[in-house]
């Protein structure tokens, strides 16, 4: 099959971990479209219409794509960043780096996007959501089958031209990508809340999911959907082709997309993946946190095995078109749930059935749930129940949590992250912890918190540590509350609190790679580096479920290198 043969809209992707002795069958399958993420992952794209339905029988709970959102809606001085710019063996800005940002795009018209001269300080742009000139390589490892590579050559051309668009036909609808990249590497502005800096950027654009397909199997609005968990779009394929292009700089790799969907313990493909990159030197990877919060999302409970059931209570907001929900256990419980409804219809208990998906019907409420039991998720070894709401009728909604086999009596529930439920839908119980999102949870990249540089306090909504496994996360907390850019007002927001921290990781890589007698970095290293030099107060015991390790401080990093 040609990859290209079918439209987006009318392809599944689907996850696949393959061994080194099945890689040449691979290849001599004339029959298959896939792409490459490397050398144990690959992603086959089917025809929709032989797919569906996307079940989690018949494919695996990790062979299907999860849906990532944007993470949001004097500071410089506070991180650290204004003091070290003024060493003169420090000063580099981040120059000689390249920052790869996987977001929504970026709007290569800006101003505060070029040099002096107007050209621009954009290596390359990969938008997979047009179709054209595509990247494609000999190796099949890296090669893409998929969306328009732009070279800084192509970016120029444009911006002198009286339509860029015409020419590169690429933009950001969303502006978020935008405004990650100013907060990362915008250039200087006197009036401004900028890095300064000299790094690279390169963006990668993933998709909105338009093809319905996955928007409708998780009831989530796809104009703020994205598929990147491991799957076609992968965010390594994002951001190692855009590395490639501009000619193997040191890299930063900035995260701003997240999600809730996952075991909240770094295991996903995604985070396995991000696991092996941080041992690359030369190359720092670093990822919001979330905003989740206060969001009543999040649910966790311990509870006896002398008691044989619990009712967590559900609140569901009018006109919720549907939900997923997911509850994971540790490695040594097992659990099964019943439901009740708000009209009073009851279920009762609903046994252990292997990997049979239960239709649950409520017929006074019009309402379907849709239960899998995985006793031992494959990642994880944890007991997973997936429940998916189809259109849930309002009011209280009791899961009725039985114990099957209980040691320690512990679970957790999660709800979609924020933008894809109702604000009006959440736990009437909820836990404030364990609301990192994926793929923040990964133990060896850089998480970051968001706090405000001007009141000094946390900011409400950014999420707790540590993870669903007690790794602990945030590493630390940077500025990202009430942020001022002068094209699009103020940010806030763990992803704008990443892109400072990813300005400060190319200062601290560009440093490492220019300077003979600097030590080599990789992500490991650097966090390392950052968390040795952040700000503590006395008051808080850290790590912290808030902080981390302390608010991010480059220039104290640079000076815990002495000893």
């Amino acid at each position: 099959m040609n990859c290209s043969s079918l439209p987006d809209n009318q392809t599944a992707d689907f996850i696949e971990r393959f061994f080194p002795f099945t890689y040449n069958q691979i290849l001599e399958n004339d029959s298959g479209c896939y792409d490459f993420v490397n050398h144990e992952y690959v992603i086959w794209h089917r025809s929709l219409a032989e797919a569906l339905p996307l079940s989690v029988q018949q494919y695996g709970y990790d062979s299907i794509p999860n849906l990532y959102t944007i993470l949001d809606t004097s500071s410089l001085d506070s991180a650290g960043i204004s003091r070290t710019a003024e060493q003169p063996f420090l000063g580099n800005k981040g120059r000689g780096t390249l920052i790869g940002i996987v977001d929504t795009g970026i709007d290569y018209t800006n101003p505060l996007l070029r040099d002096p001269d107007g050209s621009t300080r954009i290596a390359a742009i990969w938008d997979q959501t047009v179709s054209g000139a595509g990247l494609s390589t000999p190796d099949p490892i890296d090669a893409l089958h998929y969306g328009s590579v732009y070279q800084r050559s192509h970016i120029n051309e444009a911006l002198r031209s009286e339509d860029p668009h015409s020419i590169v036909p690429t933009s950001d609808p969303l502006r978020h990508g935008t405004q990650m990249a100013l907060v990362a590497a915008g250039s200087e502005d006197a009036d401004a809340f900028f890095l300064r800096g000299g790094a690279g950027i390169g963006t990668g654009r993933c998709p909105l999911e338009t093809s319905q397909n996955l928007s409708s199997r998780f009831f989530s609005d796809p104009r703020g959907c994205h598929r990147l968990s491991g799957g076609r779009h992968h965010a390594r394929n994002q951001v190692s082709s855009l590395y490639c292009q501009a000619g193997k700089k040191p890299l930063v790799i900035l995260l701003g997309l997240g999600t809730n969907t996952g075991s909240h313990s770094g295991t996903s493909p995604l985070g396995l993946y991000l696991n092996s990159l941080s041992r690359a030197s030369g190359q720092i990877l670093v990822a919001a946190g979330g905003n989740e919060t206060g969001r009543g999302h999040h649910f966790r409970s311990v509870f006896p095995a002398s008691t044989s059931y619990e009712d967590v209570e559900l609140r569901v907001g009018p006109g919720e078109r549907g939900f997923t929900l997911e509850l994971w256990a540790r490695e040594s419980e097992l659990y099964s749930v019943g439901f009740l409804s708000p009209s009073g219809d009851e279920t009762g208990r609903i046994r252990l059935s292997g990997d049979e998906e239960r239709r649950i019907p409520f017929l006074l409420e019009g309402t379907t749930i849709h239960l899998n039991y995985t006793s031992s998720e494959l990642a994880t070894g944890s007991e997973l129940i997936l429940m998916r709401f189809d259109a849930p009728a309002a009011g209280i909604w009791k899961i009725r949590v039985y114990h099957t086999l209980s040691i320690q009596g512990e679970y957790h529930m999660w709800l979609p992250v924020h933008g894809f439920i109702s604000d009006e839908t959440f736990f009437l119980r909820p836990d404030p912890d364990t609301t990192i999102t994926d793929p923040g949870n990964t133990a060896a990249i850089i998480t970051t918190a968001a706090y405000s540089h001007q009141t000094g306090g946390i900011y409400l909504h950014s999420s707790r540590g540590f993870t669903r496994t007690r790794t602990i996360k945030p590493d630390l907390a940077a500025p990202g509350v009430r942020l001022p850019l002068p094209d699009y007002q103020e940010v806030t927001g763990t992803s704008f609190a990443a892109a400072m921290t990813a300005g400060a990781a190319a200062i601290l890589l560009s440093w490492s790679a220019y300077t003979p007698s600097a030590p080599r970095i990789n992500t490991s290293i650097a966090k390392a580096f950052l968390i040795r030099g952040a700000d503590r107060q006395n008051s808080i015991e850290y790590p912290s479920r808030e902080w981390g390790y302390g608010t991010l401080n480059l220039y104290n990093s640079f000076l815990s290198m002495r000893s």
